[in-house]
């Protein structure tokens, strides 16, 4: 078992979840990785296991697994996933499988861990919502879900903030993630017009949303509870011409 304090993070193999794991493994924590790929390369710092995050049965087994094995008092609910459509377009099957992995496994991930965080009478919880959640055409399900995410955040920091424990979540803009990067290719007229959106002029990058994280899980972040802190280059802020 590792003497680092551990931290699970939810779909950190790729993308905003391997900046995440790569800078906490980097500020000396030890990283339990649920995701159903495997990260390109494995750290000392942290342990992977291959779980479907929208499979309620897996997903409570694997927590199972890593309570009985590592005292967790960090959680970072990133996994998450996109299903685009407009309203006429978007099914309940669709919005139902987006549900469930950008919510309901943040709920479980939550039920399962709080025994050791209230035993602490420390926790940390950082939900990763999106700048959607304001409002996005032909992102329907996704949206709502992230939403629903936000609502998720203030409530629980207003339930477990007597134990100790704070949650905060984080609504990344447009971040330069290999997912992004294949649906938006640089030169592209619709890559134009987000770029033009953003009054700081350039995408954002993993590291800078991870950066934001890292600080919302440290120690020191105590007095902070049921925010959302935007990481999206003024997007949220409103028109800056």
């Amino acid at each position: 078992m590792s003497t680092r304090e551990c931290v699970l993070v939810t779909g950190a193999s790729r993308g905003i979840g391997r900046a995440i794991s790569e800078r906490l493994i980097a500020d000396g924590m030890h990283v339990i990785n649920f995701d159903k790929t495997e990260p390109d390369e494995i750290s000392i710092h942290e342990s992977f296991y291959e779980v479907d995050v929208s499979d309620e049965i897996a997903l409570r087994a694997a927590l199972a697994d890593v309570t009985s094995k590592f005292k967790i008092t960090r959680l970072v609910n990133n996994a998450g996933i996109v299903r685009p459509a407009n309203i006429e377009k978007t099914t309940i099957a669709d919005f139902q499988a987006v549900m469930n992995v950008n919510v309901a496994a943040a709920i479980i991930c939550v039920q399962a861990l709080l025994p050791t965080m209230k035993s602490a009478r420390f926790g940390r919880i950082v939900n990763i919502a999106s700048r959607a959640a304001l409002g996005k055409e032909e992102r329907i399900a996704y949206a709502t879900s992230k939403a629903g995410l936000l609502g998720l955040t203030r409530t629980l920091a207003l339930e477990l903030a007597a134990d100790g424990i704070t949650v905060n979540a984080i609504g990344p803009g447009p971040i330069a993630t290999e997912l992004f990067q294949s649906a938006n290719p640089p030169g592209a007229p619709a890559t134009q017009r987000i770029l033009d959106s953003v009054p700081l002029g350039r995408i954002g990058q993993p590291e800078e949303v991870a950066h934001i994280v890292a600080s919302l899980l440290d120690q020191r972040a105590g007095f902070t509870t049921g925010q959302v802190v935007y990481v999206c280059g003024g997007m949220t802020v409103g028109l800056s011409q």
